[in-house]
């Protein structure tokens, strides 16, 4: 029997690295289950990176449950406007400083850059937990801010996963943040009644220099090829229509969340559960949402359906603020719970995906600067919410706080609808050369 030649593929043809969503056709095609699987490489960066974001982030989560509490013991404590400068500092340091570290991290390399920002991390925890005035203990939180190493830090995971797994791993370190964020409602009151906020501070200091030990020694090898691109110009990124897009995007959901979190504890407190059991209804509607991300996002991605879940988590998290908007009058427990299982549903999935897209849609020799312009963002987000949401519910109530989180999240789905999700641009070849990167 003569066996027929086969036909030849002609291969897709690669889109360019700065394509815009806008771009791109809606393709529904999908993704091989073989190289949708992480190689060891990418799973060793992937695993490596989130446990430095998981354990920097636990250092921050530890303290800001019981940071207002125990800084009122400080001398000048009992200012809520310095105890208030002393929490925000940090976001604003932080904010200001990552299009720098960004933009450094194109020219110098990231592991030099992630190193450097972990040591004035470490350094600014250390003064923090030596603090016995408030002033220093507001320089110790603004050097911790300026260890802003967030972009590198996903930068790095960028250049060492392939397009088809870059979703996963970024949810990979979501889902670290996300954990650590609900253990940290837990332990904190635990820990602050045995060691204090200095030896919190001392905790957060440690596991900074834990992270530089990861990320010398267990994170893999920067590409070789990086180091000969041409270096990324802040032009390029800030006129960059798709990731504008996306920079509105972290803008709006991380202001929404600070400023939802101005008026929730209050609202659970007002519904009949005390504020130390809080964490009964965070902690399972985080664990739970992680379940439902996992057996929606990557399976519908692989099918060419990222654009759909996209646009459809924005759209969960504004229907959250019309249900709270509702109940805010007359909260109940389990009303809250739904509620909030249903946001971090949303949040996790667009939490997983903008930073996906916003490094497979950024040109390679810019990702540092984009995702530096993309961090920034996310840190005035966090800055904006917090400030404007304290204004909103003390000059129009909490009805009025989430009828204009509503409002912005219905402008960001308007923003967003145009987008289209890029192809991912992955080969056999591809996952050869991250193994061969590796070694």
């Amino acid at each position: 029997m003569i066996a027929r030649p086969v036909a030849a593929r002609t291969p897709l043809p690669r889109m360019p690295d700065n394509a815009g969503f806008a771009d791109l056709p809606v393709t529904h095609s999908p993704v091989p289950a073989d190289s949708a699987r992480m190689t060891p490489a990418e799973r060793r960066a992937s695993g490596s990176l989130a446990t430095i974001f998981a354990a920097r982030m636990l250092g921050l989560f530890l303290v800001l449950p019981v940071f207002a509490l125990e800084a009122a013991r400080y001398p000048g404590g009992d200012d809520p406007a310095w105890v208030g400068l002393a929490m925000g500092i940090y976001g604003l340091t932080q904010g200001l400083l990552q299009l720098p570290f960004g933009l450094a991290s194109d020219r110098l390399g990231r592991k030099r850059v992630i190193i450097f920002g972990l040591l004035v991390f470490a350094a600014g925890s250390f003064v923090a937990a030596a603090a016995a005035s408030l002033p220093w203990l507001i320089v110790g939180r603004s050097l911790q801010g300026a260890g802003a190493v967030s972009a590198a830090v996903t930068a790095l995971l960028a250049d060492q996963t392939r397009d088809v797994v870059r979703t996963k791993a970024m949810a990979m370190v979501g889902a670290s943040i996300g954990l650590m964020f609900a253990l940290s409602l837990v332990a904190a009151p635990l820990l602050a009644a045995q060691i204090g906020l200095n030896g919190l501070f001392t905790v957060t200091g440690t596991l900074a220099l834990v992270c530089i030990a990861v990320v010398t020694w267990w994170t893999p090898p920067e590409p070789a090829e990086h180091k000969n691109q041409p270096r990324g110009r802040l032009s390029e990124v800030l006129n960059h229509g798709p990731l504008l897009r996306l920079d509105v995007g972290v803008f709006v959901l991380h202001a929404v969340q600070l400023a939802m979190w101005v008026a929730i504890p209050a609202l659970l407190v007002q519904a009949g559960l005390p504020k130390g059991q809080h964490w009964y209804v965070y902690l399972p509607a985080v664990l739970a949402s992680f379940v439902v991300m996992g057996a929606t996002l990557f399976p519908l991605e692989r099918r060419g359906y990222l654009r759909a879940v996209f646009l459809c988590s924005i759209g969960a998290v504004a229907l959250v603020q019309v249900g709270l908007l509702l109940v805010a009058g007359a909260p109940s427990v389990a009303a809250l719970a739904v509620l909030l299982f249903v946001f971090f549903c949303g949040f996790n999935v667009l939490e997983a995906s903008q930073p996906s897209m916003a490094s497979r849609i950024a040109p390679p020799h810019a990702r540092g600067a984009a995702l530096g312009v993309y961090n920034t963002l996310q840190s005035l987000g966090f800055f904006a919410g917090g400030a404007v949401g304290g204004w909103l519910v003390k000059n129009v109530g909490t009805q009025g706080l989430f009828a204009v989180c509503t409002g912005l999240m219905l402008l960001w789905l308007l923003v967003a609808w145009p987008m289209r999700a890029p192809r991912a641009a992955d080969t056999a070849q591809e996952a050869l050369a991250s193994e061969a990167q590796a070694t």
